[in-house]
Parts: structure tokens; sequence; C-alpha cells
């Protein structure tokens, strides 16, 4: 998603990374999460159907057959790609299938397959610190 794009209410920030230094962070407000939840939710179930099937597939094999190594690297790959993807969007992948979004004082969390951006925790309090959002 593109900096201009980022929030109606131009309440989001982005600032272009500099050369050599670590990449700034993005900021959310909770309509940006909500906003951006469907596709996030979307490359989720696409990324756990994909891992599913593989997990079935490879409940078949033996641990001796050769194609269980290349079959774990594919897995691999799925949930790579997956948390890479979301990075892009500026998200924070904490977990398998768990997401935060920065709000600049902590961060709105979604984990799968939660319907909604519901929960909010602070930067040292982590998932087990979750509040839902009123």
């Amino acid at each position: 998603m593109s900096a201009r794009g980022a929030a109606p209410n131009n309440r989001s920030t982005y600032n272009a990374p500099v050369p050599g230094r670590q990449r700034p962070r993005r900021t959310f407000t909770l309509a940006d999460a909500e906003r951006m939840l469907p596709d996030v939710r979307a490359r989720t179930e696409r990324a756990v159907d994909r891992a599913h099937g593989l997990a079935e597939e490879l409940e078949q094999l033996s641990d001796t057959n050769p194609r269980r190594t290349a079959m774990l690297e594919t897995l691999d790959g799925v949930v790579t790609s997956w948390a890479r993807d979301l990075r892009t969007m500026g998200l924070e992948v904490k977990g398998l299938w768990l997401v935060d979004f920065d709000t600049g004082e902590g961060y709105y969390c979604w984990k799968y397959p939660e319907p909604a951006v519901q929960h909010y925790h602070g930067y040292e309090d982590g998932f087990a610190g979750r509040m839902k959002v009123v």
C-alpha cells in the first residue's frame, strides 16, 4: 500500500526509508487497522489454507520419505512469504497468524481468525496483555 493511500483522515504516517538506517515504522489509527483488515484477513486465509493443505499432506508421509524435506521447506516458505507481505504493508508480525498495527503508543492486535481488530496492548505487554478495544 502506498503512503498516500494510507489513511482517509491523514493521521497515519510513513516516512521514506533512509539508506543505512532502520526503516521508519508506520503508525495506524483504529480506523486504518479496520480498513486494512479485509486485505490482511484475505492474505492470511490464503496462507492458512495453503499451510493446512501442506500439513495434511505431511501427515501422510513417513519421516523417511524424501518428499518430506521439500514439503517442510514449502510450508516454511508459505509462512515466510505471508510474513513478508504483511511487513511490506507496514505491519508487525508477532507470531503465526498474529499481526500488530503500531499506534505509536502500543499496538492494535489481530490474530486469525478473529472477526475484527478488537484488542490493544502496550509495547511491553505483548499478546498476554491484550485488552478489548471499547
